[in-house]
């Protein structure tokens, strides 16, 4: 079938192959850092606990056959290494079926890990890359070129993430129909980056104009990745500039890289394509056969897009093949924060010494800057933005955070920025108050050098201490 194959998206299928491997790597690196301490035998939420009352047909994964932390990690560093292989082009020096198997083995042990997750990984982002990450497996290698079906359903995953996004915006709040939100949005969003508090401070006029080219961006862009070359390559570009604008201006993870990476599959690179045979009968077979169960799947996501309740993030089926996007449909206007306190006194008094723990990414102490951790993701430091919204987001595991901080449990302290406390001594009681913080004026800035400014609202957490013999004495 002459039709099948996009010979002159080589190098399209090459950047975007690289740059896939590229955000698995961060992922899988993620996972391995972190997972202890969240959902580890002894961690927050636990994943044998978990999986006791969760069967395989709801949350398909590898640890239903067994779990053990030191499976869980070698899980991780195995996509790890494969993520490696696959970044320093692995794939395109293996036979077609198994560089596909290869593709494949990423998709599988991230798919397990996100199914046994839970609240960790109920981001957006960790659905598009399993959904992204699903379709590489079908791209091919060196020896066969593109096929069309393939490039046309990574386009629509990206007109799905752009347009979803735009939609939910023009339907939820009014800010962004009134062209305002971003008055707030630097300064509210999950976690700041090093430049955020100048794009907070950037003039109102230009915000305004920031708002007006995200909606062109979001919700009239998109429709021309449809179009014949060289409109479909502007549209992707134009997007891919959005999202690095994105990427200066906050922490979100890898949902701008892997929206990068979904549009550099858009892009038509100059240079004459390979001679390669044509693709083998088993091939078209099954990209066929994927892609006819992919659009069908797609319809609960687009019944979704049309309707005026709108959702956003949400998986339609256990193996997160097509999935519904979105962002920021509301913008908070006050920024909160939990700040966890500890004190070593037997008797917890206002007056106690009570000493702040610090995170490495929310804000804490006004005069730390914030850093750049994107596309690495700190699980931790943005559930604690979401628990600042209303404690119910935190119900499930803010108590056990605060009993492995009353154990200086060292997995969970590897999360932190830091701990005021030694390691042979640990606090005897914890506390959590809730901070409004804002961004600090120039003139604040240069007199203090402090970058937040922040006012106590009230109690969060009363001063609470271990009763009775720690499980993990």
């Amino acid at each position: 079938m002459d039709w099948f194959t996009a010979p002159e998206y080589w190098m399209s299928r090459l950047v975007f192959q690289r740059a896939l491997a590229g955000v698995y790597l961060v992922a899988f690196l993620t996972a391995a850092l972190q997972f202890r301490a969240l959902i580890g035998e002894r961690g927050m939420l636990p994943v044998p606990r978990y999986l006791e009352r969760v069967p395989f047909r709801r949350a398909p994964a590898l640890f239903h056959l067994h779990y053990s932390d030191r499976f869980f990690a070698a899980c991780a560093w195995v996509g790890c290494a494969v993520s490696a292989a696959l970044l320093a082009g692995l794939d395109s020096r293996l036979p077609l079926g198994a560089a596909m198997a290869l593709w494949a083995l990423p998709w599988a042990l991230y798919l397990s890990i996100v199914n046994v997750g839970q609240t960790w990984y109920g981001f957006g982002w960790e659905s598009l890359l399993l959904e992204v990450g699903f379709l590489a497996v079908f791209l091919g290698n060196d020896e066969v070129a593109p096929p069309v079906l393939v490039l046309f359903l990574l386009r629509w995953i990206l007109f799905r993430v752009e347009f979803g996004a735009g939609l939910i915006k023009m339907r939820g709040d009014a800010c962004w129909r009134k062209l305002t939100c971003l008055d707030f949005h630097h300064e509210t969003q999950p976690m700041p980056g090093p430049l955020s508090w100048f794009f907070h401070r950037l003039p109102r006029p230009l915000h305004r104009a920031e708002v007006a080219a995200n909606h062109v961006t979001q919700l009239a862009v998109p429709v021309l990745l449809f179009t014949p070359q060289p409109i479909a390559t502007a549209a992707a570009s134009l997007m891919i500039l959005t999202q690095l604008w994105l990427v200066l201006s906050g922490n979100f993870s890898w949902l701008n890289w892997i929206t990068i990476v979904l549009a550099l599959s858009a892009v038509r690179f100059p240079g004459d394509p390979p001679s390669v045979a044509g693709p083998p009968l088993w091939y078209e077979v099954v990209v066929l056969a994927v892609a006819a169960l992919l659009v069908g799947l797609s319809y609960q996501p687009v019944r979704n897009m049309l309707s005026r309740r709108q959702i956003m993030n949400r998986s339609f089926d256990p193996l997160h093949l097509v999935n519904t996007y979105g962002a920021f449909g509301s913008v908070s206007r006050i920024r909160y924060e939990v700040v966890v306190e500890g004190t070593a006194d037997d008797v917890p008094r206002e007056d106690s010494d009570w000493r702040e723990y610090e995170f490495k990414g929310k804000p804490g102490d006004p005069r730390h800057w914030p850093r750049q951790f994107a596309p690495y993701h700190l699980r931790l430091d943005w559930m604690m933005w979401f628990a600042a919204l209303s404690p119910a987001y935190a119900g499930t595991w803010f108590g056990a955070m605060v009993e492995r901080l009353l154990e200086n449990d060292c997995d969970t302290l590897k999360l932190l920025r830091r701990s005021p406390f030694p390691s042979d001594a640990p606090p005897r009681h914890i506390r959590a108050r809730l901070f409004r913080y804002r961004y600090t004026t120039w003139r604040e800035l240069r007199e203090t050098g402090a970058c937040w400014e922040r006012t106590y609202v009230r109690e969060y957490l009363p001063p609470t201490r271990l009763t009775g013999v720690s499980r993990r004495s």
